[in-house]
């Protein structure tokens, strides 16, 4: 082996051991091709249950157009439809962050990374804050009767989470991030296709990321 070709190998070990310290490299791919069929399945269930009949326009009227009067939408809130579309969502939510949490500690065991240090601590924050933020914005607007904002909210403060995230990690997630926010933009001017986009962002755009993630790193 030639000096060269020592010093090209001695840097990218160097390199390569630098990235492990500085990035929470553990993430798995296959979690994010799981969540987005959580996702779809949910988006298949909040559809069967907006749109029994196969009225996409007329709920759809129902849900995001304008402002509904004060006094009655806290009775909207807790109607059976809203009910069962936060259970969806929470069921989505858990069965994500389960299947995450369990998977990504199976690669970090694997990969010999600490799961819980100081750079998972910082990719947390970094995720966390914004979605935090995303989550009490929409209990307001949904307070406010904003019912069409829910997922243009959704996507936006989750595509933010992932760029702010991106820095602690692999840099595809920032891509992801990315395509969240644009789709966030679509869905914003479209109010009434917000499941669609919702479907498009957690479901397809996961599945294809996972596939990617999982391919280049993971294997």
């Amino acid at each position: 082996m030639s000096e060269e070709q020592k010093l090209h190998d001695d840097l990218a070990s160097i390199r390569s051991m630098m990235e492990r310290s500085s990035k929470f490299i553990s993430l798995s791919g296959l979690s994010g091709v799981l969540a987005g069929v959580y996702a779809l399945i949910g988006a298949w269930l909040a559809y069967s249950i907006l749109y029994p009949h196969g009225d996409f326009g007329g709920q759809r009227e129902y849900l995001t157009n304008g402002v509904f009067d004060q006094d009655s939408i806290p009775d909207l809130l807790f109607t059976p439809i809203i009910t069962q579309l936060i259970f969806i969502a929470l069921a989505v939510l858990v069965a994500s962050l389960t299947t995450g949490l369990a998977l990504t500690r199976r690669n970090a065991k694997k990969k010999g990374q600490q799961l819980w240090g100081k750079t998972s601590k910082a990719l947390l924050f970094q995720m966390t804050v914004p979605l935090l933020t995303g989550g009490a914005f929409i209990v307001v607007m949904l307070l406010k009767g904003y019912f069409g904002i829910v997922s243009p909210a959704c996507l936006a403060f989750y595509g933010l989470a992932l760029v702010g995230a991106s820095a602690f990690t692999f840099n595809d997630v920032k891509y992801l991030g990315i395509s969240e926010i644009i789709l966030a933009l679509f869905a914003a001017v479209m109010p009434g296709y917000g499941l669609l986009f919702w479907a498009l962002g957690f479901g397809v755009l996961h599945i294809i990321y996972g596939a990617v993630m999982h391919f280049k790193y993971d294997r």
